[in-house]
């Protein structure tokens, strides 16, 4: 039992960032690209494909998004 007043808050998983990314296995970030949501037809069919595939987060912002995963 916890000593009276003397709590701890639960570390909560980041909402917004739990809706754009995963974490993967090895603890590497995935996301989505940005750009398949409109002004499709001056894209071109490749381009469009590309985008549709999940890719890696950059590097220098992985430090900063794990720190919405506290358990992840």
């Amino acid at each position: 039992m916890a000593a009276k007043g003397k709590t701890t808050t639960k570390a909560k998983t980041h909402k917004g960032a739990r809706k754009r990314f995963k974490l993967t296995a090895k603890g590497k970030v995935k996301m989505h690209k940005a750009g398949k949501r409109h002004n499709l037809s001056s894209k071109s069919r490749n381009r469009k494909r590309r985008l549709t595939k999940p890719t890696l987060v950059f590097k220098g912002l992985v430090d900063e998004i794990r720190k919405a995963f506290p358990h992840g």
